[in-house]
């Protein structure tokens, strides 16, 4: 009702006890209400003297921080919300480029046991390569090629010759 008031009296001369009246009374509500309110007051009063005012109250920085006010809640809110986000996708990130490393682990240590030598060019092309796909090709064939330029030759097929050799 005091966000409608505010509304109903942004032009009276005492819109600025009424909002600040309104913005203390959201720094008691939980942050997800009070955040409606203060985008709902936001958009509706817009650009007149009124909205400055009311963006100028709910824009403040606290002076006194731990006391759940609607803008510390909602600042400390995102930046929990980005700390996650961001430790999710550093963490996705990692586990790709940890399968990366394993296989270009694999095919290295496969031509290796198999004796075959791999100069550094090949060795740089294998260690630059980031493809999963490609990388598992790579390893397929570390187990059977003889040289190790075959490692990038085209993927051999099965064999579809049905003829008979009688």
């Amino acid at each position: 009702m005091a966000a409608f008031s505010a509304l109903a009296h942004a032009r009276s001369r005492n819109i600025d006890a009424i909002l600040e009246a309104l913005g203390r009374s959201l720094q008691q509500q939980d942050a997800e209400a009070a955040d409606y309110f203060y985008e709902f007051l936001d958009i509706n009063l817009r650009d007149t003297a009124a909205g400055d005012k009311w963006r100028d109250i709910m824009g403040f920085v606290s002076y006194f921080p731990g006391r759940g006010t609607v803008r510390e809640t909602a600042y400390l809110d995102g930046k929990a919300e980005g700390k996650a986000e961001g430790r999710a996708e550093g963490e996705a990130k990692g586990r790709a480029e940890g399968r990366v490393e394993a296989r270009v682990s694999l095919i290295l240590r496969a031509l290796e046991m198999r004796g075959i030598h791999v100069p550094e060019d090949v060795r740089e092309r294998i260690t630059a390569c980031t493809d999963p796909y490609t990388l598992s090709l790579w390893f397929d064939k570390a187990l059977t090629v003889t040289t190790v330029e075959g490692l990038f030759g085209p993927a051999s097929a099965p064999s579809t010759d049905t003829s008979d050799a009688s």
